[in-house]
């Protein structure tokens, strides 16, 4: 391992993210969100109930910056906040069925254009990227502090 084989890697990973969302936002044909929204959307669909804070930690981020993304979440109809039965205080955080509805119809488009795009290569390397995946899902855990 090199530092440019290192780098090579973290900018395909940058590409493909960047070109698969673009086109799958295409297909979909709406309005990105901004990615730190996506962010927020994607971690609630993992975490359903997660708090603002616990969500900052995961995101590793500031709590006021979160609060922020879900108030503008919340308008847009996309997540639901529900007080703690236990604590009150604590707002638990799920996504609207508009939420669940858009991110479904952006992952069929999404794995439609990789499946493609898969298609379109020899054996060996699609092979060898689709062995790659739980490995990719080990590092990015990883890397987000969760494995």
């Amino acid at each position: 391992m090199t530092d440019e084989t290192v780098d090579q890697l973290g900018g395909a990973l940058g590409d493909l993210h960047r070109l698969l969302r673009r086109a799958a936002t295409q297909r979909v044909g709406r309005t990105a969100l901004p990615d730190a929204q996506v962010e927020v959307l994607r971690l609630v669909q993992r975490w359903p109930g997660i708090g603002v804070r616990e969500a900052a930690e995961r995101l590793g981020t500031a709590p006021n910056t979160i609060s922020t993304l879900v108030g503008e979440l919340t308008a847009a109809g996309l997540l639901h906040r529900e007080r703690d039965p236990a604590d009150r205080r604590t707002v638990r955080l799920e996504l609207t069925d508009a939420a669940r509805e858009r991110m479904a119809a952006y992952g069929r488009h999404r794995c439609d254009l990789l499946g493609a795009a898969l298609a379109g290569l020899d054996d060996p390397d699609r092979a060898a990227l689709l062995a790659a995946a739980p490995a990719l899902r080990r590092l990015a855990d990883r890397m987000a502090g969760h494995g």
